[in-house]
């Protein structure tokens, strides 16, 4: 159980890609306190997206790069436990510091991601299906997790516009992304039999359909920063994915010559560049919607 490799398959620095779930869900926030957006986010974080990144990669057994790690070392069977114990404190710290309906969420959403990759259940080779879970529950789902426990609410509550076009929107932009996560593991899924989306779409396809996604996700935001918030931040977070559009065209122009260029890479790059670009954008629209920065240059 701490055997370095299985500490390294966590990949904790991983769930900054994920960020971006929780930052926008603090933009939606009306009830927010201190200690349960530090709570939320360490769950989050350091206990439950890494619980689900040791439990995939035992199961999984990459021997090529995988998300967060380029050379990937062997699995042993105290991953296995480790993921668990992870999974275990995130629901008892989830019960005991935040509420009985967010510690229910992380139960369902573990359940759901060990489904990702169980032989028994095994998501991930049904292309359809798994696209359609994994973006459903990394964003509409998380995104509702995230709002319930930070703001101390019931669900319910959570069941209204303010939250439902947000949360659909992670889902559509993760939609987008998921297939590019996939688009150098084509080789080592068919090895394993896992008929990815990304593999059913193929390469180039891959590019095109998430540059479709892409664009719908980004007319879906824009509308919801005009509508609930002001059109300056919808032309902020226009201005905030220009270095995201131009990596990923940059990108595809060399794929289109050389297909090897699909590679974990450049996949990391732009998974890295896109979370930070949406972080920051995220984290300006929660302090300034939320009166923070002003607070600050008036002196509080």
């Amino acid at each position: 159980m701490f055997r370095l490799s299985s500490w390294l398959h966590l990949r904790i620095p991983f769930s900054y890609f994920l960020l971006p779930v929780f930052l926008f869900s603090l933009c939606a926030s009306p009830n927010l306190n201190g200690p349960r957006i530090g709570w939320v986010f360490f769950i989050l974080h350091f206990l439950l997206y890494p619980a689900s990144n040791g439990y995939n990669s035992y199961f999984d057994k990459d021997e090529k790069s995988i998300g967060g790690l380029k050379n990937p070392p062997p699995v042993h069977r105290g991953l296995y436990f480790l993921s668990l114990l992870f999974d275990a404190l995130a629901i008892a710290l989830g019960f005991l510091k935040i509420n009985p309906t967010f510690a229910m969420m992380l139960l369902i959403y573990g359940l759901v991601s060990k489904a990702y990759s169980h032989p028994s259940v095994r998501l991930k080779k049904y292309a359809i299906t798994g696209w359609i879970i994994t973006g459903l529950f990394q964003g509409f789902f998380t995104f509702v997790m995230c709002y319930t426990g930070v703001n101390d609410l019931p669900l319910e509550a959570a069941l209204t516009p303010t939250v439902t076009v947000p949360a659909t929107l992670t889902s559509i932009m993760l939609w987008a992304n998921y297939p590019m996560t996939q688009v150098y593991q084509h080789e080592e899924d068919a090895k394993r039999g896992d008929r990815t989306f990304s593999l059913m779409l193929g390469i180039k396809g891959t590019f095109y359909f998430a540059a479709i996604f892409f664009t719908l996700a980004t007319i879906g935001f824009v509308l919801y920063l005009k509508s609930f918030f002001q059109l300056r931040y919808a032309i902020i977070f226009l201005a905030a994915l220009s270095p995201v559009l131009v990596y990923f065209f940059y990108w595809f122009n060399l794929v289109r010559r050389d297909e090897n260029q699909a590679n974990h890479t450049h996949t990391m790059r732009l998974n890295f560049i896109s979370a930070t670009c949406l972080n920051a954008f995220f984290i300006y629209l929660f302090l300034d919607s939320s009166q923070v920065i002003q607070a600050l240059q008036g002196g509080f």
